[in-house]
């Protein structure tokens, strides 16, 4: 079975809007590209997917906007080549080498996890914290950057009940920014 890894940048008082963190540099850039080589499929909600589609699908004519440095290609390349699944109600068909998950979540995401393979990623908020609530969710790594935004969303609002979980890593970089890697403890130990 591949575990479910939630991956997210959350500042130090939860913040996890895309734009309330620091600006990625290249070592932060390159770990991001890791984690998705370490998936053999992104899962999204909705909103994440259209947010990543339109900062991160290769345009049309293959040439990479001017703000993207070679860090910044490399993790949209690696995206841009990454199998997807979405889960949407209201799509109807999904671009991007993207499948649409219908049905009962849990069900359908179980199913992905049963396949075999190095492991699937999720990001932002909702569905997140829906597949945190039904126990699916198989590694945590939040990526703390080193300001106070003030604001929300926050990371994992609304759960239905506490989540214990076990460091199993850390990483620092240069900017200050760590990486957290968690595990859930056995919800039985609770």
């Amino acid at each position: 079975m591949r575990p479910l890894r939630y991956a997210i940048n959350v500042t130090l008082d939860g913040c996890v809007h895309h734009e309330a963190g620091v600006a990625p540099d290249d070592e932060l850039m390159r770990f991001w590209t890791a984690q998705m080589e370490n998936s053999d499929a992104e899962l999204y909600g909705r909103v994440t997917f259209e947010m990543m589609r339109e900062a991160w699908k290769r345009p049309d004519d293959g040439v990479w906007p001017d703000w993207m440095d070679a860090g910044e290609q490399e993790f949209a390349a690696t995206l841009d080549r990454a199998k997807k699944y979405v889960v949407s109600s209201t799509l109807d068909e999904v671009d991007w080498n993207a499948e649409l998950v219908r049905g009962d979540l849990g069900e359908a995401v179980q199913r992905l996890k049963e396949q075999p393979g190095k492991g699937l990623s999720v990001g932002g908020l909702v569905l997140s914290t829906a597949l945190t609530d039904l126990g699916l969710i198989d590694e945590y790594v939040f990526v703390q950057h080193p300001l106070v935004a003030g604001h929300g969303p926050y990371l994992l609002a609304g759960l239905r009940e506490r989540v214990d979980l076990e460091l199993v890593d850390r990483r620092e970089f240069g900017s200050g920014v760590v990486a957290m890697t968690f595990r859930p403890r056995p919800r039985s130990s609770r």
